[in-house]
């Protein structure tokens, strides 16, 4: 078993940045700070939201799937655990609505294709998408371009906006670099960078068919470049508010408010890298904005636990979040795989 145990890190830094931040969600940043003082809440609640619900859906639905990974292996299991997320009685956590809206197509037996929100890029397309990340060639047989089209397809079936699409695929890459322990956090903007731009004009066809088409753009290749230039701008945002920032201040103030699958990704980055040795740090300054608070704590909690593996957080805090034995047994899944480093190139 692994040392660090980096997929489990990542899993429940997800889970816990998502309950340590979402009373603070809807909130000001002076409003928070008046409720909770100048660090956020205390302590993560044992209640996760509908963020950390989805990740373990989509988690679940990669190991259900046979082997080989493919559309028409996953596609099915997706299907079973977004429809059974949707009829859960559990689903009470204001869910977002553009994955209500595609689950309840999905239900009615909808092709993908037919039920998805052809123009959402809400952070619900990546604030679920780190187990995708957590997938390696050493492991499951995935190299980065299967990858890659898992983190996009996952995201397609319910957000079909190209930036969702890029984001979710962006935010998979940041977490397979981390938890591959090969880089620096320092690093990982320019990486994120040099990966952004070698997929600019990569569309994964076989996956996401043609989705693509009856819109404005002119070919496939036209469709997911406008996603991935909306994220290269967001990096834009992420490296300026690296450099700027000053203690206190908002995040969401350089980034966005992370709604958007972009911003989220941008939000929750910028919260890892000012914090980059102290995963608890780096949670509480995500419950500390002003945006989409549980999200962007959900994403820096998973680069956090990634970076770092378990023992980055308080076993009180682990031994109480809501479905811990559903992310015991996906993080044990693929603890293996990232100690030692994973024998691939990084992405």
């Amino acid at each position: 078993m692994s040392r660090l145990k980096r997929a489990s890190g990542c899993l429940f830094g997800l889970a816990i940045g998502d309950a340590l931040a979402a009373p603070a969600e809807f909130l000001s940043v002076d409003d928070i700070v008046a409720k909770f003082g100048p660090s956020g809440p205390e302590a993560p609640s044992e209640q996760v939201t509908d963020d950390t619900q989805m990740a373990i859906a989509v988690g679940e639905a990669i190991l259900s799937a046979p082997l080989p990974l493919s559309v028409h292996s996953l596609e099915p299991a997706l299907r079973e655990a977004f429809v059974s997320w949707l009829n859960s009685p559990d689903n009470n956590r204001a869910p977002g609505m553009a994955c209500v809206r595609a689950c309840t197509g999905l239900a009615e037996g909808r092709d993908w294709h037919e039920a998805t929100d052809l123009n959402s890029k809400g952070c619900g397309a990546n604030m679920r998408v780190a187990p995708v990340g957590l997938l390696s060639r050493h492991h499951d047989g995935i190299d980065a371009r299967t990858r890659a089209a898992i983190a996009q397809f996952q995201s397609a079936m319910t957000h079909a906006h190209p930036t969702a699409l890029a984001a979710s695929d962006l935010t998979a890459a940041a977490v397979f670099e981390l938890a591959s322990g090969q880089i620096e956090p320092a690093d990982l903007p320019q990486a994120l960078r040099d990966y952004a731009l070698s997929q600019r004009n990569v569309y994964h066809d076989a996956w996401l068919g043609e989705i693509w088409e009856n819109r404005t753009f002119s070919s496939p290749q036209d469709f997911i470049a406008a996603g991935w230039d909306e994220c290269l701008a967001s990096l834009d945002k992420l490296e300026s508010a690296l450099a700027d920032i000053a203690p206190g201040e908002d995040p969401c103030q350089y980034v966005g408010e992370g709604w958007t699958a972009e911003e989220a990704l941008a939000a929750g980055l910028l919260c890892f890298l000012l914090h980059p040795a102290d995963a608890v740090a780096t949670i509480r300054r995500a419950s500390v904005t002003s945006g989409d608070s549980d999200s962007i704590a959900c994403l820096a909690g998973a680069f956090a636990g990634a970076h770092h593996g378990i023992a980055a957080w308080p076993a009180e805090w682990i031994g109480r979040i809501e479905y811990r034995d559903r992310l015991t047994k996906l993080g044990e899944a693929w603890d293996e795989s990232w100690e030692p480093a994973v024998e691939e190139e990084a992405v």
